[in-house]
């Protein structure tokens, strides 16, 4: 039941899957309900015509009989004779003279209750054509036709026909036919959904496929599905080709940006160290020229650390950023980095820990990095008079390192994305903080490549932890 409500609640009402069994199943629903109802129609006119036959049959052959009766016997009893040859249970006659008096009729219509005779007697005050009348719940066919003997009008002769059992019957039978017609769609239904679906499925794959292609895979991504249909095979060899075509872009791109940084950082750290050459002779400056001189070098200085680190992140791409693993005691290069970090953030740093030493495999200065990234983030994105905190652990063959601050905190909605390059959850506050988006994609690139992973919680106006698992 639980997996019934689960999938009725993912079913998706733009999605082309259920577009077609809805509309397959209305059209074999409008096909079946056209074809069941004419079935009874029809059949109903058949049950109708052939009661209608009989008694229009009967209303013929009875004057016949009684021209023949009427040369042996008495007019009545002539008439009686006639009459009584073609009573039955279900067929009803009788007689009327000019003066509307009966004269003859079957016993059968003295079982009848005497309401039932009013309503059918109103009903033949004059001849009709053999026709279908409903007294509820009762149905008759009812036919009347004028009596002569020996060119002498005798009277007008009606002959009703009893069909209740009949169209009960007929409509039972049509009660049944319209059950069976509602199943049988239902049925069709879920034959025709699981058919799409299982024709919609190499389009699913092909989707599964693709979903799970990152950048550096785009060159080798190749699409193929066995028994897919044609038109799918050409959609899969089609984004074949354009994921070959933007696996070239990319590259081009990378490529791009590594020799535009490598070009810009030579000349770049040329001018800043020119800046801070004059820096140091403030003697001959006046404070308007030392605060101008100030800002180019802090900016030259930011696009220079702008520039290592696409430097940086092309070489990883390229599989060019090689990594000096060695065992260090993680408690050691903690501590080293608190104590830098305490000098230029004049921010409370604290470690936690309860098992030392805790020995880590890394490249030293990669995961000094590393950590001084997180720290200038959780600065950048806290108050001045909140502490960050260290928290150290070992775990079987991993060791946990997490880095916690009482800032802002993140939006769920973008925790996902916050290792991307270039992405800024507040463009405003990332340009005041001096920030460019690539810090945390740098800790993510360089913590996979030590064999690690980084992860992130965080709540709104309660700060967040990063934490990196790395092997022992």
């Amino acid at each position: 039941m639980n997996n019934i409500k689960k999938n009725w609640i993912n079913i998706d009402p733009f999605s082309l899957q259920l577009r077609l069994t809805v509309g397959m199943a209305s059209f074999s629903a409008l096909v079946l309900g056209s074809l069941a109802t004419w079935t009874s129609w029809k059949m109903q006119q058949i049950l109708i015509d052939s009661r209608k036959h009989e008694v229009e049959q009967i209303a013929k052959r009875l004057p016949q009989d009684l021209q023949i009766y009427s040369r042996m016997m008495q007019p009545e009893m002539s008439l009686q004779k006639a009459i009584n040859n073609f009573a039955n249970t279900n067929t009803l006659i009788w007689f009327k003279n000019s003066n509307n008096e009966i004269l003859s009729k079957t016993e059968n219509l003295d079982l009848l209750p005497d309401s039932l005779v009013a309503k059918l007697m109103k009903l033949t005050q004059m001849p009709i054509k053999a026709q279908v009348y409903q007294i509820n719940p009762s149905y008759f066919v009812v036919c009347g036709t004028s009596i002569k003997v020996q060119g002498k009008l005798l009277g007008e002769l009606f002959v009703v026909k009893d069909i209740t059992r009949e169209q009960t019957m007929f409509v039972a039978m049509v009660r049944n036919l319209g059950i069976t017609s509602i199943l049988a769609i239902i049925i069709l239904t879920v034959a025709i959904a699981f058919y799409i679906r299982r024709s919609l499925q190499p389009l699913r794959q092909l989707s599964q496929m693709t979903a799970v292609i990152s950048a550096e895979d785009l060159g080798q991504a190749q699409l193929y599905l066995d028994n897919a249909p044609s038109e799918v095979k050409e959609l899969a060899q089609t984004l074949t080709m354009l994921l070959s075509r933007l696996a070239q872009s990319w590259e081009q791109e990378r490529e791009f940006v590594s020799n535009v940084s490598h070009e810009l950082r030579t000349p770049l750290t040329i001018v800043y160290g020119y800046l801070q050459s004059v820096l140091r002779r403030q003697n001959n400056l006046t404070p308007l020229q030392q605060e101008a001189l100030e800002i180019a070098a802090s900016e030259a200085e930011r696009t220079i650390r702008l520039l290592q680190d696409l430097l940086d992140l092309a070489r990883a791409d390229s599989g060019y950023l090689y990594f000096q693993m060695k065992t260090y005691v993680l408690n050691d290069i903690v501590a080293e980095i608190v104590v830098m970090a305490e000098k230029y953030s004049d921010r409370l740093i604290t470690i936690e820990s309860t098992i030392s030493p805790i020995e880590v495999k890394v490249d030293y200065s990669r995961f000094k990095q590393v950590l001084l990234n997180l720290i200038d983030n959780a600065v950048k994105y806290s108050e001045a008079d909140t502490p960050i905190t260290f928290k150290l652990d070992q775990l079987q063959d991993t060791a946990i390192i997490q880095v916690c601050d009482q800032g802002y905190g993140i939006p769920l909605q973008h925790q996902a994305r916050i290792f991307e390059r270039f992405y800024r959850i507040d463009e405003s506050r990332s340009q005041a903080t001096g920030g460019c988006g690539l810090g945390l994609s740098i800790v993510k690139t360089l913590v996979e490549g030590m064999g690690g992973s980084v992860s992130v919680q965080s709540k709104l106006g309660e700060g967040s932890i990063f934490t990196i698992v790395l092997p022992r």
